[in-house]
């Protein structure tokens, strides 16, 4: 996400907080946040795909995704 993305849903924050927001700065605000958690989401989920465990012989198990 770029840095001015990031810059709005701050700016939305504090604009909420002290004096609220008009309906569209709400959508705004859900639109960005949404498309914000992707990206870290699709972060941690890169990142969790190359991630291994040893075990007690030094053996690299690569993680599994859980089951739910």
């Amino acid at each position: 996400m770029k840095q001015e993305k990031i810059d709005r849903i701050n700016t939305l924050a504090k604009k909420h907080k002290t004096e609220g927001l008009t309906p569209e700065e709400t959508a705004e605000r859900e639109t960005l946040h949404k498309e914000y958690v992707a990206g870290v989401r699709k972060n941690l989920t890169g990142q969790l795909e190359n991630t291994y465990v040893m075990d007690e012989q030094g053996n690299k198990q690569k993680l599994k995704q859980r089951e739910e």
